[in-house]
């Protein structure tokens, strides 16, 4: 039997769970980019590979650039998060969804899968277009490349509304308890802030890896100042975070700053008090 078939046959019989956690690699980094990744804060660096359930944090001057395995591309500029959230989210697709929590996000989306692009107050669906998107404290906006999608406005808790379909070109904008405002063309404040390297189509860097790809390196376990981000977003994107960081309530710091904010945590208060939940006794 020769190496490729062994090599396929053991790829074969790898559960299906550890396939799906791939997304793809990471083309470029330019800046500081560090990845949380089941409970440790890891620095990332070219050729490294990126999973669902990743959380990208891009410095203050920087640009990141994932090349996914169905060809999608996702850029990350300066002071942005991203958190790929889920993966084949539609029945039988291979694409997946992802979370913008702050900050700005290309993504150039392939036939291959449908992709679910969400930000606080807007979310973006494209099988086969161009997105770019930007995401602060108060507003949302969309920017509608090239090819054809669907915008929704999302609740508080991260659902969305019925997606209204939208062409190339067009602008949607969203201020925190108002409704989408729709436009044909971007707003020039979104042009002048959008990052330099958005304004081209993002060049595929897959050639210029090589080799084995390189481990991120572990930097230490996450605080509870890296996630109180997170922490706040709306419920249906955090749904897996108790379970996933939960043996974290065993560090002292992490475990205060929980208490100090529990108001704004209430889900985690049987977590904190178990001998309080009823449902313990």
């Amino acid at each position: 039997m020769s190496a490729t078939l062994v090599s396929l046959v053991l790829l074969l019989l790898l559960p299906v769970s550890l396939l799906a956690q791939r997304i793809g690699t990471l083309t470029v980094v330019e800046g500081e980019l560090h990845v949380i990744r089941n409970t440790a804060v890891l620095r990332a660096s070219q050729g490294a590979r990126i999973e669902w359930g990743d959380i990208l944090e891009m410095g203050g001057r920087g640009f990141a650039q994932v090349e996914c395995d169905t060809g999608a591309i996702v850029a990350l500029g300066s002071a942005s998060q991203l958190f790929f959230f889920s993966h084949s989210g539609y029945s039988g697709a291979s694409g997946g969804e992802l979370v913008l929590l702050s900050g700005w996000l290309k993504a150039e989306t392939t036939s291959k899968g449908p992709y679910l692009y969400d930000t606080p107050l807007l979310a973006g669906k494209t099988k086969e277009g161009t997105l770019v998107l930007h995401a602060a404290p108060e507003l949302s906006e969309i920017f509608v490349e090239s090819g054809s999608a669907g915008i929704a406005e999302l609740t508080g808790a991260g659902s969305g509304s019925e997606f209204r379909p939208a062409k190339a070109g067009q602008f949607f904008s969203r201020n925190r308890g108002k409704n989408v405002a729709v436009s044909p063309r971007p707003a020039g404040a979104f042009i002048e802030a959008m990052p330099t390297p958005f304004r081209d189509t993002l060049p595929s860097g897959l050639s210029h890896i090589k080799g084995k790809p390189p481990e991120p390196r572990r930097e230490r376990e996450v605080t509870y100042a890296d996630l109180r981000p997170w922490l706040l977003m709306p419920a249906r994107w955090r749904r897996d975070f108790l379970t996933r960081f939960e043996s974290r309530l065993d560090d002292p710091e992490f475990r205060r700053g929980l208490e100090s904010h529990i108001r704004d945590h209430p889900d985690w208060e049987a977590a904190l008090h178990p001998d309080k939940d009823p449902s313990k006794k």
